[in-house]
């Protein structure tokens, strides 16, 4: 029963840093959204890493600490929004979208998913 009681625990810890998670990527794409850009590092420029590098810095632990518990709990797929995220990351051709819309259409997407059906 105790190694129940401990499986249970973790994956409360894993779900509740799943929403942190989630709520820092939220507040990370409205800064965004208004005009920020080195989110998601579409220019590569140093100002805009080192602007977004706080943001970036808390995803990254979050992310690693869900990875090692998702590990203990046997869980094969990653963190699927860590994994989204990570993909829309790095450089993009010059006709793509500028990081502030994209991350109006992130903060849209994560809006309609979080809506009871």
């Amino acid at each position: 029963m105790a190694r129940a009681d401990r499986l249970e625990r973790l994956d409360r810890r894993r779900e509740g840093l799943e929403a942190d998670y989630r709520e820092a990527l939220i507040a990370a794409l409205k800064v965004t959204a208004a005009g920020s850009w080195g989110l998601f590092d579409h220019r590569q420029d140093r100002h805009d890493r080192a602007r977004a590098a706080p943001a970036v810095a808390e995803l990254e632990a979050l992310a690693e600490e869900i990875a090692e518990l998702r590990e203990q709990l046997m869980l094969d797929e990653p963190f699927a929004l860590h994994q989204q995220f990570l993909a829309a990351r790095g450089p993009v051709r010059a006709q793509a979208v500028g990081e502030p819309k994209q991350a109006r259409a992130w903060l849209e997407r994560l809006a309609a998913e979080a809506e009871p059906e």
